[in-house]
């Protein structure tokens, strides 16, 4: 995936706060996946809507103590594992 890939939470998924992680399912294959904080805020940041990984990583820098390249390669990391698993959808645009 590149930083103007859009992406957006899966309809097959539901996530549940369990403490301070997010468990979440996916309905298609039943299987369950844990986001450690950061990737809390991912997700959350897609909650309702698709945004490209760079705004996702321009969201993440603004709020955490974190330089623009380590965000920009934990994003695609992320976002490349969720879409391997069917949590995410790309977004054509």
């Amino acid at each position: 995936m590149e930083l103007r890939d859009k992406v957006g939470q899966s309809p097959d998924v539901v996530s549940r706060e369990v403490g301070s992680e997010v468990v979440l399912l996916d309905l298609a294959s039943a299987t369950y996946f844990g986001l450690n904080a950061v990737g809390v805020r991912v997700w959350s940041f897609l909650a309702g809507e698709s945004r490209s990984l760079s705004e996702i990583c321009d969201m993440l820098v603004m709020e955490f103590d974190v330089d623009e390249e380590d965000a920009e390669r934990d994003v695609i990391a992320l976002a490349n594992d969720l879409l391997k698993h069917g949590l995410l959808i790309h977004q054509a645009f």
